[in-house]
């Protein structure tokens, strides 16, 4: 047993997250998102909303700070300006866990699976919303 770990994440995900290097990318996404078809190391966490899965993800791996649009999220094909619920409350956990705005790369689905196809891990979520599906690229933890 270990203290202060959020308690929606399972082993496979806490060693996926300290395994990572900074620019590795970690997907997280909904129930409808063809993960085991795609990827090779899926992480399943089930029965536990998508924005509690990313809250608790974010306390333990920052967001890169490099780049100027680090997260990636999936819009329709043909919708770039596409925006929904589960976008809107993703940016906004976001943005208050790693205190500063975030850029998001809105990424068709079509091409989605494919800059997805690169990541080091997918969490996969039985989260119903439609495309709440993200990419998260990692940045690095400073000396304080």
């Amino acid at each position: 047993m270990l203290k202060n770990i959020p308690k929606h994440l399972s082993p496979d995900v806490l060693w996926a997250l300290a395994a990572m290097g900074h620019g590795d990318c970690l997907v997280v996404v909904d129930a409808n998102y063809p993960a085991y078809s795609r990827h090779q190391r899926v992480l399943p966490i089930v029965g536990v909303p998508l924005v509690s899965i990313i809250t608790d993800i974010l306390k333990l791996m920052p967001v890169d700070d490099f780049l100027e649009k680090p997260v990636v999220k999936m819009v329709p094909d043909g919708d770039l300006g596409y925006g929904t619920s589960v976008h809107d409350d993703v940016e906004k956990i976001v943005n208050e866990i790693e205190q500063r705005e975030v850029g998001f790369q809105p990424v068709e689905r079509t091409r989605f699976y494919d800059v997805a196809a690169g990541a080091f891990a997918v969490v996969a979520t039985t989260d119903d919303r439609p495309f709440g599906c993200f990419i998260f690229t990692k940045g690095v933890i400073r000396s304080v």
